[in-house]
């Protein structure tokens, strides 16, 4: 019954996008602490293909018998592995920046952008899971 309320509507898709922009985070926090090391290579986990996978797990629940409950099932892609309790990431190099005379690939700019994007989305997936415990928390309480 309790395991029920937990994989309904877009409870799912919020937590894997916490998920995914947490480790995401990570890896992007990684390339600006190393921002001066030699030899150094920034990588990434790409947004679009995180993005695909979800969007057809989720087409493919819908689907199924009960288009809104269930679980997203989920494929890994290169860069991701999704387990019942999280994400591994793989995170790839982004070779898209000039390479410096110590051999770093780096770019400042870009980084911090990629980082202040991925808060947004890890911020919009928080506020879509306190709509949906929100919801939960009224129905619980028996009030509108």
């Amino acid at each position: 019954m309790i395991h029920g309320m937990f994989d309904t509507g877009a409870l799912p898709a919020a937590e894997r996008l916490v998920q995914f922009t947490s480790r995401r985070h990570q890896v992007l926090a990684n390339n600006i602490a190393n921002l001066s090391t030699p030899y150094f290579k920034p990588r990434d986990l790409d947004p679009q293909s995180f993005q695909a996978a979800l969007g057809e797990a989720i087409d493919r629940r819908r689907a199924t018998v009960s288009p809104i409950r269930g679980r997203l099932p989920l494929e890994d892609t290169r860069e991701l592995a999704f387990t019942d309790d999280g994400i591994h990431a793989r995170p790839r190099p982004s070779h898209e920046n000039l390479v410096f005379h110590d051999r770093n690939d780096r770019d400042l700019e870009r980084s911090m952008q990629r980082l202040v994007e991925n808060t947004m989305a890890h911020r919009l997936g928080i506020e879509l899971l306190r709509n949906q415990f929100d919801v939960m928390r009224l129905a619980i309480r028996e009030r509108l």
